[in-house]
């Protein structure tokens, strides 16, 4: 395990970093505002909860979640439309002093490509650089369940995007941020990971990265003292 100033200097001349979006990149989880803005927000919120505590497989309580939901795909363009995602302060700057700096940055969710895809153009991000879970649809428009292919469908998918990203483009240095278990676990592959805890504090992930940030200020200056 990379000790604190051998993470700093791994971030400072990563090739690639990638983010987590849900309470990441945007302050909300999408799959609760989804389920709020489909009259199931409770029931949901219930079974993110368990999921997050680790007792069932992600691609079990992403089932669940979204047979309780079942969006249609009018639901879901509506709910960008009406409810776009909130970016979480200072996440623009960093995405762009990342790029000034010639590094790729990724969004690695669990959460749903619609969604994501959005929220990677408010941060000049290409699509192409987002890996999410793909909602499927009836020629109706009606829910017909995801893309269950997807890494990000599994359990330990992070970490998958993240060897499949260095057998393609050759990185040598990747650093995974993230506010959750599922972003940790994913180093390795990754090279370093940084705990984000500017939206919501996850006990474990404060516990046990060796890098914790609050807000994206601190990569920021990260980058600029150097």
């Amino acid at each position: 395990m990379a000790s604190l100033l051998e993470l700093k200097e791994i971030f400072r001349n990563a090739d690639a970093v990638c983010f987590d979006v849900d309470s990441t990149v945007i302050k909300e989880e999408g799959i609760d505002e989804l389920a709020k803005f489909c009259g199931v927000g409770d029931a949901v919120a219930e079974m993110t909860r368990r999921a997050m505590g680790g007792s069932v497989t992600f691609k079990a309580a992403l089932t669940a979640r979204l047979g309780l939901i079942r969006p249609s795909c009018e639901q879901v363009q509506k709910l960008i439309s009406e409810h776009p995602p909130q970016l979480t302060p200072g996440i623009r700057e960093l995405v762009s002093r990342l790029h000034q700096r010639g590094i790729q940055v990724f969004l690695i969710s669990g959460g749903f490509q619609s969604i994501v895809e959005h929220v990677a153009l408010q941060v000049n991000i290409p699509t192409a650089n987002v890996f999410a879970n793909r909602l499927k649809f009836y020629f109706n428009g009606e829910y017909a369940g995801f893309d269950e292919t997807q890494p990000t469908a599994e359990s330990g998918g992070k970490g998958k995007v993240i060897s499949h990203l260095k057998e393609e483009f050759h990185f040598k240095k990747v650093v995974m941020i993230g506010d959750g278990a599922t972003d940790m676990e994913a180093c390795p592959p990754a090279d370093g990971f940084i705990g984000f805890g500017g939206n919501v504090i996850r006990k474990q992930v404060k516990e046990k990265a060796k890098w914790y940030i609050t807000h994206f200020d601190e990569l920021l200056k990260e980058l600029e003292e150097r």
